[in-house]
């Protein structure tokens, strides 16, 4: 269990504790109160000192975590409340709360396929009962892009667990190209989201070279029934994708440096939302920007590029820029 949660079972004990004025509270009982609160939860003993116990009073007492709680001292080892009906659990919602709440609830709602979040399923749903009872009229005012027909997502779940518990994988696959499945036994390394799909970085038991599959074409998925052991290749994702755009990586392969010049009035869009982190602004005048990025050329750049249209050109290297010619004229063809 995290120690955050230990510490908010801590608070709830207090509070309880404190609420109950038929007795009197010294700090061993609050102790020992926490200590039997926590082996319920954890189902075994769990040491709770009395410093730490001290701390989470001055917490309570603080406007950190916005209880303010009145706990006081009398007789010189007694704890209780200096409000009668004062308890923790009854701190007034505020605007601001209420509004930071909405944009939470639909953002975790996002993620309600994936079993780290079934478990707050029942949460937010009262919680967006509350939130809503407070605000009426209410309606979302975040819109987060997303595809209820896109198929693959129900993969992530498993996928996951496997590589959190170092599994290897049978998965059966079809490619765009491929007119049959085929069944491939994998090492799974990491989960990867681009541009609203999902996609899983693998090895392939018969080869060292990483993989990228599209969750999307995954048909089946079953944990190996052999007694291969599971190799982790430690995948750090950030510095795995950190030189391309997407998630084509080509093992071995510089990243080049890429010019390009966008038109004044499309050239703020590329300010704000660069293309790459390692872009640059290389020169500016009144019809438009030129940029930098150093990635591999792949795909994904190609398609991003494409997607300006007429509000971009590639200066440099010479082979790309010949490519986006190519399709260029391709699809002028298409409209001729």
């Amino acid at each position: 269990m995290a120690s955050n949660k230990n510490a908010l079972i801590r608070y709830k004990t207090i509070d309880q504790c404190l609420r109950n004025t038929f007795r009197t509270w010294t700090l061993d009982d609050l102790i020992e109160a926490c200590s039997d609160a926590l082996y319920e939860y954890e189902g075994k003993d769990v040491y709770v000192s009395k410093r730490t116990v001290q701390l989470d009073i001055q917490m309570m007492r603080s406007d950190k975590l916005g209880y303010n709680a009145p706990i006081e001292v009398y007789q010189r080892k007694y704890y209780r409340y200096a409000e009668e009906d004062y308890s923790i659990m009854n701190i007034p919602v505020t605007d601001h709360d209420i509004k930071i709440m909405n944009e939470s609830i639909q953002i975790l709602r996002q993620f309600k396929d994936f079993s780290l979040f079934k478990e707050m399923n029942g949460v937010l749903e009262r919680l967006e009962d509350s939130v809503y009872a407070t605000q009426k009229n209410n309606k979302p005012i975040i819109h987060l892009e997303k595809n209820e027909q896109l198929k693959g997502l129900h993969h992530i779940d498993m996928l996951y667990h496997a590589i959190l518990d170092k599994k290897v994988l049978k998965i059966g696959y079809r490619s765009f190209k491929a007119r049959q499945p085929s069944e491939i036994e994998i090492h799974p390394q990491l989960l990867k989201e681009f541009n609203n799909r999902w996609f899983l970085l693998a090895v392939g038991h018969n080869r060292r070279s990483l993989t990228t599959f599209a969750l999307d074409r995954i048909i089946s998925i079953a944990t190996s029934d052999t007694d291969i052991s599971y190799v982790d290749h430690h995948i750090d994702g950030d510095d795995y994708y950190k030189d391309v755009i997407g998630v084509t990586v080509s093992e071995n392969v510089q990243p080049e440096l890429i010019s390009f010049r966008v038109d004044r009035r499309n050239a703020p869009y590329v300010t704000t939302k660069p293309f790459h982190s390692s872009q640059k602004t290389v020169a500016r005048d009144d019809y438009g920007v030129t940029f930098s990025i150093e990635v591999q050329m792949n795909f994904e750049l190609e398609r991003l590029i494409l997607g300006f249209g007429d509000s971009i050109e590639v200066l440099q290297p010479e082979k790309l820029r010949n490519r986006i010619q190519e399709k260029l004229k391709r699809a002028v063809k298409k409209y001729t």
